[in-house]
């Protein structure tokens, strides 16, 4: 009887742990599913964008009458700060124009922060003089070249045919610590300006970037190719389209920028620009007027990059004047913009 006992209490455990096991091993494979799942979801899950755009004012050219756009009553302008996360205040402020229901497209942008971002200050007067004179000399069949921020401020204010016409977000100028989040700050960036960009546009772009940082009369070789015709055409290059090439080839020119005060003191600050092509080894440097008060110099690294296209459109000190530039001919400078004619 004890070992009839004891052998029912063993075959009543027994069948006590056939239910037990597979239990246990579907709550095993449910948790572990589980967690595969949450892992995926983190590893999957859309980094948030570091900064958001916000509305403040709208208005027409009148309204907005620090961006001389007067003789542009059509637009409609909108103002904006960039709002980063967990800083009280704005990183930056930007005003767009558009025409009826067109995509938004950047007229102006005002850094407050020390790092590179989005964009370089330009002074708006320089934009509108320099469209002022295209829409009076340039003939109507004409084809403009230009880094494609340019080429949209161009086609919006004088309806000139431009070769590019996207927001291409080339390059993507954000601080470092912003870097692992590039993929959702484009995809923040498109779906604000509209950006529909065809691959044949991105193509064209990189080979005018590439043409832009390269020898001089292999680079405007490259120009009259893109073109593709015989067409007549012209080039509108702003000095901060240095340091955008040289973000996109480093290996071709090198880049570097400062930032100086207009003190009134320009032996001074002179000076100070002198020390630092010393204390870098800096090739040369050449000069944007930002504001009244500020003034920023940018610097090429060597002889090579002053022997780019780019480098030989700009004056540099003691280089040749973009006047003696034979591959190109030079015919109107505004500002920080100079434009020349492709042969």
């Amino acid at each position: 009887m004890t070992n009839t006992a004891v052998t029912g209490r063993t075959e009543k455990a027994v069948r006590s742990d056939d239910k037990i096991l597979p239990s246990l091993g579907i709550f095993l494979v449910t948790g572990g599913l589980f967690l595969l799942g949450w892992f995926a979801y983190l590893w999957f899950k859309p980094i948030p964008v570091p900064y958001h755009y916000q509305l403040i004012a709208e208005g027409d050219s009148q309204k907005f009458s620090q961006m001389d756009l007067v003789g542009w009553p059509e637009l409609k302008l909108g103002q904006y700060k960039v709002k980063a996360n967990d800083i009280d205040k704005p990183i930056a402020e930007f005003i767009v124009a558009r025409q009826d229901d067109e995509p938004p497209v950047l007229m102006y942008w005002k850094n407050s922060t020390n790092e590179v971002l989005y964009n370089f200050d330009r002074k708006p007067s320089e934009l509108s003089a320099l469209a002022a004179a295209i829409i009076k000399h340039a003939p109507q069949d004409a084809l403009i070249l230009s880094w494609w921020d340019t080429s949209r401020q161009i086609k919006l204010l004088t309806g000139r045919d431009t070769l590019f016409t996207s927001h291409l977000n080339e390059p993507l100028m954000v601080p470092l610590p912003w870097l692992e989040q590039s993929q959702a700050i484009r995809a923040y960036e498109n779906e604000f300006w509209g950006s529909k960009v065809d691959p044949k546009e991105h193509e064209q772009f990189k080979r005018f970037s590439q043409a832009l940082a390269a020898p001089a009369e292999e680079g405007a070789k490259q120009l009259r190719k893109l073109i593709g015709s015989n067409r007549e055409a012209y080039i509108i290059v702003h000095v901060t389209d240095l340091y955008k090439v040289g973000v996109m080839y480093p290996d071709r020119i090198g880049v570097a920028y400062q930032n100086f005060p207009m003190t009134g003191n320009m032996h001074g600050m002179i000076n100070q620009m002198k020390v630092q092509v010393k204390e870098n080894n800096f090739n040369t440097y050449t000069l944007q007027s930002i504001s009244d008060n500020e003034i920023r110099a940018f610097f090429l690294s060597d002889e090579a990059s002053s022997e780019t296209l780019l480098g030989k459109m700009f004056p540099f000190i003691e280089k040749k004047a973009p006047v003696e530039l034979e591959v190109l001919q030079l015919i109107y400078q505004q500002g920080g913009y100079w434009v020349y004619k492709i042969p």
